[in-house]
């Protein structure tokens, strides 16, 4: 039988003693261990790729592996800088806004490609250090950015959890929504749900009791596992879906909340490395 999350953190507890760091008992514990999942994760197919490997497309059309590598590692440093603005004090609204720039992933796709793969572990360490040195009532602040979106810093390991997940099957290199943690997939459908503009249609999951409704009166029903429901209402493609009532209704954008379309004279334009394996 596995162990429950606070099993697992206690046997850790155990294990390491009490000069070391631990997420404050308010923390929201399950949200991190679905972002520290998803970075073991990420970490395991980046590692499997060889340098050659990162100059390939990546599943988003006109980016490339390095522009989605990019992506994750300025994402961890940009909610670092949010959570570190929230838990010193600073007044004020976060002089940026909360969204990885272009401008950042283009830069980093052109990193060679240890220093990207550094920026990818770095950033991740970090973020998990800012994470840890918050207090249970630091994890109750928000941060307004430069839009003026606010932020709340116990919804930021959700956040990273999403783009995480999502980016490891972007980086086509055996990511599948089949491997992200059930208890993840369910709010990943609620989320992409919510930001649906489209057709309403009805979701009846074939390893879920409850159904879901998006938008008034549907005539169309979608029935499927949750983690192809998932994939498709991501817009990661379709797999194993029934459709009653109607035509599939068209994907959401591919890159809600993750990379803004590059200019097209930026895609795919990091230098192929000589020499790299």
């Amino acid at each position: 039988m596995s162990e429950s999350i606070e099993e697992a953190r206690a046997a850790l507890r155990a294990r390491q003693g009490s000069g070391a760091r631990y997420d404050a008992p308010a923390a929201p514990a399950r949200q991190l261990d679905w972002a520290r999942r998803g970075t073991a994760y990420f970490a395991r197919l980046l590692n499997e790729l060889s340098d050659r490997d990162l100059d390939a497309p990546s599943a988003l059309p006109g980016l490339s592996r390095r522009h989605i590598i990019a992506h994750i590692g300025y994402h961890a440093r940009l909610i670092s800088e949010m959570v570190a603005w929230a838990r010193t004090g600073q007044l004020g609204p976060f002089p940026e806004a909360a969204q990885v720039s272009t401008s950042d992933v283009v830069l980093g796709a052109s990193l060679p490609s240890r220093a990207l793969r550094h920026l990818f572990d770095h950033s991740g360490v970090h973020l998990n250090v800012e994470w840890r040195d918050l207090s249970d009532a630091g994890w109750d602040a928000s941060v307004e950015d430069a839009a003026g979106r606010r932020v709340t810093l116990r919804d930021t390991p959700e956040i990273r959890a999403r783009a995480l997940w999502l980016h490891a099957v972007d980086l086509a290199a055996g990511g599948r929504f089949a491997d992200m943690p059930p208890d993840f997939i369910d709010p990943l459908i609620r989320y992409y749900a919510a930001a649906y503009t489209g057709r309403p249609f009805s979701l009846s999951f074939s390893d879920r009791p409850e159904p879901l409704v998006v938008g008034n009166a549907p005539e169309i029903a979608v029935t499927g596992r949750a983690a192809d429901i998932a994939q498709w209402l991501c817009g990661r493609g379709v797999r194993g879906l029934q459709v009653a009532g109607g035509v599939l209704p068209e994907e959401p954008r591919s890159t809600l909340g993750l990379i803004g379309p590059l200019p097209v004279e930026l895609q795919i334009s990091s230098p192929t490395e000589s020499g790299s394996s």
